[in-house]
């Protein structure tokens, strides 16, 4: 394929497959992190939370099975390679997680909303990814790199559990990875109601499937060509604000894996819709909801930057890698979002 096309255009062609797949899971599947947070505080139902469970056993098992077959080394990721700053995790994700209540939607979520034909999404999407994009490299970036500078791993050690328990026991990180996966998955699976969710089944494990092809297609096409490139998964932070930036400058640069994921996730929720017949064009009738949207908005990509991922970033792709940060920033991200959701469903009243 890369002789065909190059590494550039393969690495979007292999990121839109996947995103295909996320954006036809958030359609057809119901498959949202706010959406799972909400339901397991407010609805009383676990289910959602269960497929994001799912998703991240498969995708822990997929990464370390192409670890173990040498089509994937988690070692050069970005997660493991940038010294892991828990402050930052956890600042970063609480930001995340409040704005993505404000919002109604995390990135990824946004993207998947727009690609049903919501305009209000479009917003938000706009908002998120110039302003992680401001916090990158814009104006705020002085002050990031100030409080959390982004500094190389500086030991032989990645900042993993698969990888310091090896070190520790002698065992392959592969072995270690896909024996945490499994348990991951058995353990999400020991639920009768959830096992009686076929379309749950499916679209969690197609969402770790996905996680895991991102891992697969990059690793691929970093290493099978001669272009310096990046070995990533699915986030939807700052590639949003590259995407756009490529959307913009499209005639001087290459896309990347992280366009075309983007465009698959749009793409696979815009047929998902009209599958569902869910399709159809929206706006924001009332100027406070969408001034609470854009605040969301540019709240998820400050803290998406800081925690370096947002709930698909870290929530998935990172936590695939079994990097430290993950569990610490999606936590962190959880308890900024049910903040938020307790400020907008019952304010901050205390209760009679």
């Amino acid at each position: 394929m890369i002789d065909l096309i190059g590494e550039f255009w393969t690495a979007a062609l292999l990121g839109a497959l996947g995103g295909l797949v996320l954006g036809l899971a958030a359609r057809l599947g119901r498959f949202c992190t706010l959406g799972a947070i909400e339901d397991l505080l407010y609805g009383g139902s676990d289910i959602r939370l269960r497929m994001w469970l799912l998703a991240i056993g498969v995708a822990i098992t997929g990464s370390f099975t192409l670890m173990a077959a040498d089509m994937f080394d988690p070692s050069r990721s970005l997660y493991l390679t940038i010294r892991w700053m828990p402050l930052a995790s956890i600042l970063g994700g609480l930001v995340f997680g409040y704005g993505m209540a404000l919002a109604g939607n995390c990135g990824y979520g946004a993207i998947a909303r727009l690609g049903g034909g919501d305009f209000r999404a479009f917003v938000i999407v706009l908002v998120m990814g110039v302003s992680a994009y401001a916090t990158l490299f814009g104006p705020l970036a002085a002050l990031r790199n100030w409080a959390f500078p982004q500094v190389d791993v500086t030991s032989d050690t990645p900042p993993g559990l698969a990888h310091v328990v090896a070190e520790w026991s002698g065992i392959a990180p592969a072995t270690i990875g896909i024996a945490i996966g499994l348990i991951v998955i058995l353990t999400t699976l020991a639920s009768r109601s959830f096992l009686a969710e076929r379309s749950a089944l499916f679209w969690g494990t197609a969402v770790g499937l996905a996680i895991t092809s991102g891992w697969a297609g990059s690793y691929y096409a970093a290493t099978a060509g001669f272009e310096e490139m990046n070995v990533v998964s699915h986030s939807f932070s700052a590639p949003v604000g590259e995407s756009l930036l490529y959307i913009m400058t499209a005639s001087v640069r290459e896309p990347s894996f992280a366009v075309g994921s983007i465009t698959g996730v749009a793409f696979g929720a815009f047929i998902g819709s009209l599958l569902k017949g869910h399709f159809r064009w929206e706006a924001c009738e009332d100027p406070r909801e969408l001034r609470r949207q854009i605040i969301g908005a540019g709240l998820m990509g400050v803290g998406a930057v800081v925690a370096l991922g947002c709930t698909v970033g870290q929530g998935m792709s990172a936590f695939s890698t079994l990097a430290w940060s993950a569990p610490v920033t999606f936590a962190a991200i959880f308890a900024g979002a049910a903040l938020g959701l307790r400020q907008l469903i019952e304010g901050f009243q205390p209760a009679e």
